[in-house]
């Protein structure tokens, strides 16, 4: 399960089947100790995450009885563990999946946009691309290092890294970075700028970079000068 881990899910609906049964007529809880304490601090913790936008479907009192169940009642349980985890892992998945529909949507919708702009190339993979500097050096092999000189935005314009704002051009082999990337630059001789629309399944896929502020399903743009191939290293 991708959205939640299994254990979180569990752990969150314990606790609030437990924390909200005999509701009527619930004792006033005593911390009387240091384990008292820390169980109490457990739960709350834990029912913070019942508050998660993925719960918002659950019906409560079903939630409770299988709860109840459980804990009080184990000859009464309709699903064992392994079933129910599967069933949650089932559910999490389709969420995930319309979820990720919705999130690539926009991507999708400007990569198919701008691909049609003149000038545009795109590839087998999907991958697009514009000549803005056509070099006449050697192109580099998918396993060569090169020294680039690079700035990358989001498609709303944002830029999330730029080794030019930086002052140091970046250097690194090509089959250490994005598929995007990868292909991308063996198009390139050296001298050349191009820059290139990554959809996001050749870019940072279905988790995206949060280090870099690239959300899941992010579409990229790099506007990329290829400097070196196998550059020489300098102490």
């Amino acid at each position: 399960m991708k959205v939640l881990s299994l254990f979180t899910v569990v752990l969150a609906l314990a606790f609030a089947s437990c924390n909200n049964m005999n509701t009527k007529k619930e004792e006033a809880v005593k911390l009387n100790t240091e384990i008292d304490s820390m169980s109490y601090a457990y739960g709350v913790y834990m029912a913070s995450n019942v508050d998660n936008p993925d719960f918002k479907e659950i019906n409560k009192e079903i939630l409770l009885k299988g709860m109840r169940a459980e804990l009080l009642d184990t000859n009464s349980v309709l699903l064992n563990k392994e079933d129910a985890y599967k069933i949650l892992d089932a559910y999490f998945k389709k969420k995930q999946e319309v979820k990720a529909k919705e999130l690539s949507a926009e991507g999708i919708k400007w990569l198919e946009e701008n691909g049609k702009k003149e000038g545009i190339t795109t590839t087998a993979s999907g991958l697009e691309y514009e000549i803005i500097t056509d070099g006449t050096g050697a192109k580099p092999t998918g396993t060569d290092k090169v020294k680039v000189n690079y700035t990358g935005t989001l498609i709303d314009g944002t830029v999330f890294d730029s080794s030019v704002k930086r002052g140091t051009p970046a250097t690194f082999p090509l089959n250490a970075v994005i598929p995007g990337w990868t292909e991308g630059i063996q198009l390139m001789s050296v001298g050349s700028k191009y820059k290139f629309y990554i959809p996001y399944n050749l870019a940072y896929g279905e988790r995206g970079e949060p280090r870099a502020g690239i959300k899941p399903y992010s579409t990229l743009i790099f506007e990329v000068e290829l400097l070196e191939i196998n550059p020489t290293e300098t102490k």
